[in-house]
């Protein structure tokens, strides 16, 4: 009977728990095979084999033994031991079970707010599935957990000065500079924001804002900078620091790498974004509520971060997640919502066991076995490979010229790589330069137009993805 009892009184929350399980199942039908993942899974399967920490790249021939800031190493590592613990199906495990935690923990951090207008709550989610970029075998997802509880702690502080959880954000920020380090100065940055944001008091029509007590904003600054200290204790140390910067302001890199573009208006596929940010301001602006001062703040960062780049877009779901709620109107919860709510999370299962198929992700490589085993009976020495080749000739254990590891390469050989791969202005020079012995390229290319027409090169092998060629 007692426990009748308790499922009655805590159906609502055990229906949405279930709807929640079934949403982060459905997310599944968008997991992929994401060619970073097979030089992060290399990565890590050296080190725990070698017992080191990698700080030279071991991986190409182009820049044997130069130095990498490899600042996702402990991601590295922690995937490859998920591969022996749980075989081919560790991405699935790694990337249902953090989708899910961030969906739980957004969701029991504020459930009263989710419970406040269903229709609504269930709307949010949904948006989750359209701006999640990174659903892969990639440390990003880590990042949005700790964007998400880290971000949640800041605003707790905010409006309970007696807390004592900031104290706990140097931690997370020391494990998360380890973890996917070039994500973790954003934490630091938060706290002195919301320090800032905290300086003021007024009430301006829709806007409104209150100052926080002196002990309040020193606190945030000693824990910002105490969360700037943590970023140094990593195998790279200092430079960590810096690192990110160093990236962002690589116009190279920015140019040329896809989830560092900005979100743009001639792309049809970003115009999801573009209703999101506008939905939450359409919501803000009209609400009963006055905008809290450091809301708007954060939208406006985010909307900032996620404008500047697609990469953080779900950063910005993260962020809006925290508030939007608070402007949300009270709706009466309807005596059938637990049932719909249950149909819905049937549905969603439905959906993905129709759908969904692991072995068809686990096999979407970028090269054919094939094409592996000719280049592996041929043994080039100095292989010049097309860039979304690299990440799985590393995973197959072949020297690339060039990876996925566009901070390695950018200030030393990525350029010329362009070059040579857009038959730029001295293209021939710069592959006698290299003295390349082999080339494995896409059949669609320039590149492959002018070595099949060059007498220098032979054709040894073809498929529907790429061409082998050998230099006489």
């Amino acid at each position: 009977m007692k426990i009748k009892n308790f499922i009655r009184q805590y159906k609502l929350e055990f229906s949405f728990i279930i709807f929640l399980v079934s949403f982060a199942v459905f997310l599944m039908l968008f997991l992929r095979m994401d060619i970073d993942y097979f030089w992060h899974y290399r990565a890590g399967e050296y080190m725990v084999e070698n017992s080191t920490i990698l700080t030279q790249d071991v991986f190409s021939w182009s820049l044997f033994h130069a130095s990498w800031i490899s600042h996702e190493w402990l991601f590295e590592i922690f995937i490859y031991e998920l591969s022996c613990l749980f075989g081919n199906s560790h991405l699935f495990v790694y990337t249902f079970s953090i989708s899910l935690c961030i969906l739980l923990f957004l969701f029991f951090v504020q459930k009263k707010e989710y419970f406040k207008n269903i229709p609504f709550s269930l709307l949010w989610i949904s948006f989750f599935a359209l701006i999640f970029t990174c659903l892969s075998g990639r440390p990003q997802l880590l990042s949005f957990l700790f964007l998400a509880i880290s971000i949640w702690i800041i605003f707790f502080y905010f409006y309970h000065p007696n807390s004592k959880l900031l104290w706990v954000l140097p931690v997370i920020n020391l494990v998360w500079v380890n973890i996917h380090g070039g994500s973790s100065n954003l934490l630091y940055l938060l706290c002195f924001f919301t320090a800032f944001c905290g300086l003021f008091q007024f009430s301006y029509k829709k806007i409104e804002s209150i100052r926080l007590k002196k002990k309040q904003i020193i606190t945030y600054l000693i824990v910002g900078i105490l969360c700037m200290l943590t970023i140094i204790i990593n195998p790279h140390g200092i430079t960590m620091l810096f690192y990110p910067y160093q990236n962002m302001g690589d116009s190279l890199m920015l140019s040329t790498i896809a989830e560092w573009q900005p979100t743009n208006l001639n792309q049809l596929s970003h115009y999801v974004y573009f209703a999101f940010v506008f939905l939450v301001l359409i919501i803000m602006i009209f609400s009963r509520e006055k905008i809290r001062f450091l809301d708007a703040m954060f939208y406006i960062l985010f909307l900032y971060l996620g404008l500047k780049s697609i990469r953080f877009w779900f950063f910005s779901y993260i962020a809006f997640s925290l508030f939007i709620f608070y402007y949300i109107p009270e709706r009466k919860v309807d005596k059938y919502s637990c049932t719909l709510i249950l149909i819905f999370s049937f549905l969603l299962l439905c959906i993905f066991c129709k759908n969904f198929s692991y072995s068809k992700i686990m096999s979407n490589t970028t090269l054919s076995d094939n094409a592996i085993s000719v280049l592996k009976e041929e043994k080039p020495k100095r292989l010049f490979n097309y860039y979304d080749y690299g990440a799985y000739l590393i995973y197959r254990n072949i020297p690339v010229f060039i990876d996925g590891r566009a901070d390695l390469y950018s200030k030393r050989i990525y350029e010329d790589y362009q070059d040579i791969s857009r038959l730029q202005y001295k293209f021939i020079d710069l592959i006698d330069k290299y003295k390349f012995d082999y080339f494995i390229i896409p059949k669609k290319s320039g590149l492959f137009s002018y070595l099949k027409s060059n007498s220098k090169y032979c054709l040894i092998y073809y498929d529907k993805k790429c061409a082998i060629f050998k230099t006489k």
